[in-house]
């Protein structure tokens, strides 16, 4: 978490802090209901952007990802003091406090009841069902005995925990089970280049001599280098399984630049500017997020799942729509009974309410996984519902109305109904097959971002492939060397003239601007 603010008093800021509170209200003060959070709120002291600060805009790097209020809703307040004792109150800013991303559905279900305890001791109970529930079918949610044994001791340690402290034990057990499962298949190399970045983080935080950061960037090199040659060397034994394309938007990156924002992070930690640093390296950790791999196969595997899913509703949803139409052939014999009719219209509809239930159920898997089937620019789902135009949506709309017709006893509407989502669902599947063969002619995207076309001159980092030369059309420019003294003169200066209250209000408003990211 990154936080800018700006700093003006006649006696000198000596001192600032930040202040997180969960926010049990609504905005006009109201209780929503009485909670007992097991953590106190958090508070962390904020960078200066000098000694007696008169007027100046600061910035602090804050990692609390791994807090256990992560995800919560919060009421951020920023507090100075001056050197005469008095204190300042900026206006509270609501906002979701950051967290790390899992992406395995055991390990977000035990983050989601990690949280919950945490906010609200009283929640202990629907967090032990919650618990129990996942231990009702291991073959569904804890196939592997180490996941279910761990699940299990953490639901023991949790009946017995009687205390607030016991129950901060289980909120720490959520987590490290949580961490366990998601990076159960993380490499030696993976976690040998997360240490690197944690070392570098904290020395950076607590202001490490110039020596210290020296080493542990020379560290962080070293893990960077091993970590993308281990990338590389996966790619050459499977080219086929990085082809699984991910956000159209995903930033193209080469192994110099991130080499490049490791040299650009030790010059800005010697030369005294260690907030810019330690920013610095939250983006590159944020990247190489991004260069996280599923495993091999898997996109391939979810997508054919999808595809005989679809078919198989199309040839359900073909035979409901054929028993339909001969029920509406029946009904028309007077003699036959209308209890009998109604029973059998009745039976129908069940029918076709679990037919759109399994692909509501088939969508929104798919929306997780990011398989869902492009419309016009825009995937259904992104605003939580199906995009109006799309081949799916048009299905579970055509259900919807078939459904809703034999409620009514009306076969040949429902007939009419059934056909079109039969229709819709063979070209949703036709769109999703396509879409799984790239995006335009000899061109996709591979889960590392990189745009590869054609040939596919470079891997996922940007270098040639073997027997290939480098280029410059397909990597996204680092800066070069930076005059970080210059540019702290420039700073300086500006914030200077930022204190000066004669200049012209629009004058202050652009140089505002100005030092808004910095």
């Amino acid at each position: 978490m990154s936080l800018s603010y700006k700093l003006e008093d006649d006696y000198g800021v000596t001192q600032a802090q930040a202040h997180i509170a969960l926010r049990n209200s609504d905005d006009d003060g109201t209780p929503e209901k009485a909670t007992s959070p097991l953590y106190d709120p958090i508070a962390f002291a904020l960078g200066l952007p000098s000694a007696r600060t008169k007027t100046g805009v600061g910035q602090t790097v804050k990692d609390l990802s791994e807090h256990p209020y992560a995800g919560a809703e919060v009421r951020l307040t920023l507090t100075a003091k001056d050197e005469a004792g008095n204190e300042g109150r900026s206006e509270p800013f609501n906002m979701r406090l950051p967290q790390r991303v899992f992406n395995k559905p055991l390990a977000r279900a035990l983050i989601e009841q990690r949280r919950i305890l945490a906010l609200d001791a009283s929640q202990k109970p629907l967090v032990m069902i919650a618990l129990e529930a996942l231990l009702v079918a291991p073959q569904a949610f804890t196939p592997e005995s180490g996941e279910y044994l761990g699940l299990h001791a953490v639901a023991n340690q949790l009946a017995h925990a009687n205390t607030r402290e016991a129950l901060r034990g289980t909120v720490d057990s959520l987590w490290a089970l949580a961490v366990a499962i998601e990076d159960k298949n993380v490499t030696d190399v993976e976690k040998a280049l997360r240490a690197a970045q944690d070392a570098l983080k904290q020395a950076l935080e607590r202001g490490a001599s110039d020596e210290e950061i020296k080493k542990l960037t020379q560290d962080l090199r070293a893990a960077l280098s091993d970590y993308l040659r281990q990338l590389a060397q996966q790619l050459q034994k499977n080219p086929q399984e990085l082809a699984r394309p991910l956000d159209r938007n995903a930033r193209v990156m080469s192994e110099q630049d991130l080499k490049g924002m490791i040299d650009r992070m030790e010059r800005l930690a010697r030369s005294g500017d260690k907030e810019a640093a330690q920013q610095l390296l939250e983006q590159m950790q944020q990247m190489l997020e991004n260069l996280q791999m599923a495993q091999p196969g898997q996109g391939d595997q979810d997508m054919q799942q999808a595809l005989n899913e679809l078919s198989d509703l199309a040839r359900k949803q073909q035979q409901l729509r054929d028993k339909t139409y001969n029920e509406g052939q029946n009904s028309r014999d007077s003699r036959r009974e209308q209890q009998e009719g109604r029973n059998a219209m009745g039976d129908l509809q069940r029918e076709q309410q679990n037919l759109r239930d399994r692909l509501q159920k088939l969508l929104d898997g798919m929306k997780q996984k990011g398989m869902m089937p492009q419309q016009g620019g825009k995937q259904p789902g992104e605003d939580g519902e199906l995009s109006e135009g799309n081949p799916l949506g048009d299905a579970d709309n055509a259900m919807g109305e078939a459904g809703g017709q034999l409620g009514q006893g009306s076969a040949n509407g429902a007939v009419d109904a059934q056909g079109r989502a039969v229709e819709a669902l063979k070209k949703g599947a036709q769109n999703l097959a396509q879409q799984n063969q790239g995006d335009g002619e000899g061109q996709q995207r591979n889960r590392f971002g990189q745009r590869q076309s054609g040939g596919q001159d470079t891997d996922p980092l940007g270098r040639p492939l073997k027997g290939r030369d480098y280029s410059d059309d397909q990597s996204v420019k680092i800066p070069g060397e930076i005059d970080v003294q210059r540019v702290r003169r420039i700073l300086e200066e500006l914030r200077r003239r930022l204190g000066d209250s004669y200049r012209p209000q629009i004058e202050l408003d652009y140089i505002e601007r100005l030092l808004k990211d910095y």
